[in-house]
């Protein structure tokens, strides 16, 4: 078992994975390949370690030395990660960035020359954004069908994808692009993502082009009430970063909140889904048992 939880990273930060830097250390998990004396596939923005080949003196070591060099790997970029943090949130020491809250923000994108950059995925967009906002994502739903994303898909997805409904991800190269062909750099720009982290990454990208009117959403969508930016979508804007599982059950932070606001009702209904669920998996597991018999009988 070589396992490279750079998914813990990506929890920390709430950024996917893929951003912490990467280190191309031969026979490493963060490189696509290794040197030319290692035959092997490594995905580490999934947390997984995939080794292929056995060619080199190296491969053939036990797994202890696969686990040293990946738990190497962790902590190196665990330290990128906070340093990277820490070099962020200087932004707003420093000035460069000045933070505003939801509410804040809501009465500052009503003025002249004020816009509101969205760098939310897709998935997150699409259930709730800020009325004329400009979307223009910093990152963006994997859509790739090779056998390599497929297999990233498969480790996001167990790796904790199918409680959080979180997506595999990948960086969105036309970003800065599409920035700067579509917002003038004298604007007064709010930018905004939906845990206040990506959207604070992209103000160091955006400073660094030439922005200089820059304002960050202090804890993202997250931290918004409904009523302090005027939106559209069909949820609240706090409710579009949830997904999975968790969302089904309501064992989100927001869905308790809101379960502490409407009462019995709202409790009810996810009372009601977290027994079906497990009706439906107690079903599957008689099921599967019934099966089972059945075949056995039909062999003898």
């Amino acid at each position: 078992m070589a396992l490279c939880v750079n998914a813990a990273a990506a929890a920390v930060t709430g950024l996917p994975p893929l951003q912490v830097g990467a280190s191309k250390r031969p026979g490493s998990c963060n490189g696509a390949h290794g040197s030319s004396q290692i035959s092997s596939f490594a995905v580490c923005n999934t947390g997984v370690l995939h080794l292929t080949a056995t060619r080199t003196p190296l491969l053939r070591h036990s797994n202890n030395l696969r686990k040293i060099v990946c738990m190497q790997d962790l902590a190196e970029q665990i330290k990128e990660m906070k340093a990277a943090e820490k070099r962020w949130e200087s932004q707003v020491k420093e000035g460069k960035v000045k933070s505003l809250s939801a509410k804040e923000a809501g009465y500052a994108i009503q003025l002249p020359n004020y816009t509101f950059l969205d760098v939310r995925p897709s998935s997150e967009r699409r259930k709730a954004y800020v009325k004329d906002s400009i979307w223009i994502p910093m990152y963006e739903v994997d859509k790739s069908l090779d056998p390599g994303t497929l297999f990233k898909k498969l480790s996001n997805f167990t790796m904790g994808g199918w409680w959080s409904g979180l997506p595999l991800m990948k960086y969105n190269e036309r970003f800065m692009p599409d920035v700067v062909a579509k917002i003038p750099k004298s604007y007064n720009l709010v930018v905004g993502c939906q845990k206040g982290l990506r959207s604070l990454a992209a103000c160091e990208q955006l400073y660094k082009a030439g922005y200089r009117n820059l304002f960050w959403l202090n804890g993202g969508f997250d931290a918004a009430q409904e009523g302090d930016l005027e939106r559209e979508g069909s949820q609240p804007l706090n409710f579009a970063g949830i997904g999975g599982v968790s969302e089904f059950l309501g064992w989100t932070d927001v869905q308790r909140a809101e379960a502490a606001k409407q009462g019995f009702g709202y409790r009810a209904v996810l009372f009601a889904r977290l027994v079906g669920l497990l009706l439906a998996v107690d079903l599957f597991f008689l099921g599967a048992q019934q099966l089972t018999h059945y075949f056995q009988e039909l062999r003898n």
